[in-house]
C-alpha cells in the first residue's frame, strides 16, 4: 500500500516537472488541490485555482524552464497527507532576454489525497545558487 502511494506521488511530481518544461498552465492546474497554494521565492503566494492560473500564466510568459527533478524524499504522514522533497536542476531562459542561465532549486511539496488522487496542496522552492 505504501509503495503504491509513493508511486502515485512520484507520478504527480514527474507530471509537474513535465508541465514546467512545457510551460503549460493547463497541465499544472489539475496537479494541485482545489485550495492548493504555490509559494514562489520572491513573490506573493497564489491560493486556489484562480490565483494559481494567474501565477503560472505569469511564470510561463516570463521564462522557459528545462529542468529535471530528483526526488530525494517522500514521507507519508497518514492516508491523506505526505511530504515530498525534490531537487531540480537544469536551465531557464528569460523570454525577454533570450538568455539561458543555470537553474537549480530545492522544492518542498505537501501532497494531499484529494478524491483518490495525490495532488499538490502546498509547494515552495528556493534557489540553490
Amino acid at each position: 500500500m505504501e509503495a503504491d502511494i509513493k508511486k502515485n506521488i512520484e507520478e504527480t511530481l514527474y507530471a509537474y516537472e513535465n508541465a514546467l518544461n512545457t510551460s503549460s498552465t493547463e497541465k499544472v492546474l489539475p496537479l494541485y488541490t482545489q485550495n492548493g497554494i504555490f509559494m514562489p521565492q520572491g513573490a506573493n503566494s497564489a491560493e486556489g485555482q484562480e490565483q494559481l492560473k494567474k501565477a503560472y500564466d505569469f511564470v510561463f510568459k516570463t521564462l522557459q524552464l528545462n529542468v529535471k527533478f530528483t526526488i530525494e524524499e517522500i514521507t507519508l504522514i497518514n492516508e491523506n497527507y505526505a511530504i515530498a522533497r525534490t531537487l531540480s536542476k537544469g536551465t531557464q531562459q528569460i523570454n525577454t532576454e533570450r538568455r539561458i542561465t543555470p537553474e537549480e532549486n530545492r522544492e518542498l511539496f505537501v501532497m494531499e489525497n484529494e478524491n483518490g488522487k495525490w495532488k499538490i496542496a502546498r509547494y515552495m522552492f528556493n534557489k540553490m545558487k
